[in-house]
């Protein structure tokens, strides 16, 4: 009869051997059935293999297992559990050679198939073959290099050919949108979310994934106000820049997604792109609609791609204009969304070569003026007898003034 142990396994000891602190913990457990863990307290909640929460931790405990192929796609699987599963054989299904790590509950560390060695070399590389039998690792392998990159990880060039072969039998084609979704959220939140777009368009995913963003890549604009020319580089500098100056995920995206009609400009007015606001605005509905983002996300990130260079051009507007900014962009009603509109505009803005620590006074420019235009009272303005309609010209009218005033003032400053 096999005796049941106990492994933590995953994140949890590779996330300690990096010093790093360790958010989940997760278990597998061999020489057991179901039935075992049920009889100790467990509670079953896995539905395609079994997973039991522990009765007073409520961790996740999975029985060790193996799998099949049997389709094309990451549902494509069957898995199997046995008493006489190893803790070897289950590792050996996992990702990454610094996920397939265990750990005793006296603490000794397993390792197989050297993550220990990789967590040393800074290395992201696949277990085995069987890798290359999941096209979601990918989108893993992609967020997993937006985590660890500022550590120095790299994804090892045995695993970036993998990967490639596996574009190239079509395997990402069967993601579903709500999978792409969640690892690029995911992805969004790790320190150098760019190095998840850039480690898709290395392996050939980007252009099955995420095609707008693929076609920015080679595309010249002008070098007086992008030293760095290139749009694709562009974008990855403002993403990397967003990412420095919030947390917010929505803001990353739409920093992500901004320019995104700059890859449909005709190639005879290179290297303009007079009008790409209009066209990335479209852009980001689609691939918004195509990936079922939430509202949130893709609300501001047409907001971004439609109005940011009306925000860039601030000092070169009349009230009316400014005003009209406020207005379109349902400032008033929503200020915190206008406001993260301003910090993914500022990252435009810095997100070119030399320009990163460049101040960008169109933010604190917009700021004022939709304090100012927010100090109007209208019910001061119905004392004055106003009625209907003219309640809102007059409105209207008393706020194109107090834009008039923070423009005067912020020449005065200028000057």
């Amino acid at each position: 009869m096999n005796k049941l142990q106990y492994y933590l396994v995953g994140g949890a000891v590779r996330d300690r051997l990096l010093g790093r602190p360790v958010q989940d913990r997760d278990w597998v457990v061999t020489g057991a059935t179901p039935d075992d863990m049920q009889a100790l307290g467990f509670r079953p909640v896995g539905k395609d293999f079994p997973v039991f929460l522990h009765p007073k931790t409520h961790e996740e405990y999975a029985l060790a297992r193996t799998e099949r192929k049997t389709a094309r796609g990451y549902h494509g699987f069957e898995f199997y559990t046995d008493p006489n599963t190893t803790l070897i054989e289950d590792l050996q299904r996992r990702d990454l050679t610094i996920n397939a790590l265990a750990e005793t509950v006296d603490g000794a560390v397993i390792d197989p198939y050297g993550g220990q060695a990789d967590l040393e070399q800074g290395l992201l590389r696949h277990v085995s073959p069987a890798f290359a039998e999941d096209p979601v690792r990918i989108l893993r392998v992609a967020r997993f290099h937006a985590r660890y990159a500022s550590e120095g990880f790299t994804v090892a060039p045995e695993t970036l050919e993998l990967m490639r072969s596996m574009v190239d039998a079509g395997e990402v084609d069967s993601l579903v949108p709500e999978r792409v979704w969640q690892e690029l959220e995911k992805a969004l939140a790790e320190p150098n979310p760019e190095c998840f777009i850039q480690t898709l368009r290395d392996c050939g995913a980007l252009t099955i994934l995420f095609p707008e963003l693929e076609r920015l890549f080679g595309v010249p604009q002008t070098a007086q106000h992008h030293p760095e020319i290139d749009t694709g580089l562009h974008t990855l500098m403002v993403l990397q820049r967003a990412t420095q100056l919030s947390t917010s995920t929505p803001i990353r995206f739409a920093a992500l997604t901004h320019d995104l009609g700059k890859g449909l400009t005709p190639s005879e007015v290179l290297p303009s792109h007079y009008g790409h606001e209009e066209r990335s605005y479209h852009l980001v509905r689609d691939l918004c609609h195509r990936y079922r983002a939430p509202k949130e996300f893709q609300q501001l990130a047409e907001l971004n791609a439609r109005y940011h260079t009306h925000i860039h051009r601030a000092f070169e507007q009349q009230a009316k204009t400014c005003l009209s900014v406020l207005e379109m962009c349902d400032a008033f009603r929503k200020p915190k969304r206008f406001e993260d509109l301003l910090i993914a505009c500022q990252a435009d803005s810095q997100g070119r070569l030399g320009f990163e620590q460049r101040p960008y006074p169109q933010a604190d420019f917009f700021r004022t003026v939709l304090r100012a235009c927010q100090a109007v009272n209208v019910q001061t303005i119905i004392q004055q007898g106003y009625q209907g309609e003219q309640i809102r010209e007059r409105l209207h009218q008393e706020r194109i003034t107090a834009t008039k005033q923070v423009i005067q003032d912020f020449k005065a400053l200028s000057s």
